[in-house]
């Protein structure tokens, strides 16, 4: 694990979460749990309305935390109802918190290559509608991130299991003093979210 990246986790373990997303959280552990168990690859696909921040930053930290505690097999994706771009402020937050992204394209919706250990692949994130030909057709868990995809989406196609969990849009602090803080604070929240669900799975 990247260095930087490696002090922000052991900061987000000891971030509590509370027993109420605990009880949202579980069956998504409990879904990579039996994946686990049966020895099958781990598909989650985070979807948000425009996958341009909260299932950027959920895709991003699962990643990291499934590497962190070792959990094999694991492949995050993100989609949105809509393909716009993932928002600067994204990349940004989570540069300050150890990451190491670099950009690979130039064009309205960029392609991004964000590595949390020297010697891993990178995690390719670029906006995409969560059907796109880049994210898996079947087999795989779909994360709701926003109320607007969880209520757009009746059916997420290929999906095996769907899970609710959702966040707040930092971007109600788009443009105000509040701005960085408020983007860092829910990166951390999904952090020690995803943290959860893996400390709870067993290999």
């Amino acid at each position: 694990m990247l260095e930087n990246l490696s002090k922000t986790i052991e900061l987000i373990t000891k971030i509590a979460v509370s027993d109420e997303r605990k009880a949202i959280l579980k069956p998504l552990a409990d879904y990579i749990q039996n994946k686990v168990n049966n020895n099958e690859e781990i598909r989650l696909n985070f979807i948000c309305t425009h996958n341009s921040r909260r299932s950027h930053l959920s895709q991003i930290w699962a990643q990291t935390m499934a590497f962190h505690f070792g959990i094999k097999n694991v492949y995050c994706y993100s989609g949105g109802t809509e393909a716009t771009a993932m928002f600067p402020k994204v990349g940004e937050t989570l540069i300050n918190q150890g990451f190491q992204i670099q950009k690979l394209s130039l064009e309205q919706n960029p392609v991004y290559a964000v590595k949390f250990d020297d010697n891993q692949h990178p995690i390719i994130c670029f906006s995409k509608a969560y059907f796109d030909d880049f994210n898996p057709k079947n087999n795989f868990g779909a994360i709701m991130t926003c109320n607007n995809a969880d209520e757009g989406c009746p059916m997420v196609f290929g999906a095996e299991a769907r899970f609710p969990i959702k966040y707040d849009d930092p971007k109600a602090f788009d443009g105000t003093d509040l701005m960085n803080e408020k983007y860092a604070e829910r990166s951390i929240q999904i952090a020690s979210e995803m943290l959860f669900v893996f400390s709870q799975i067993k290999k």
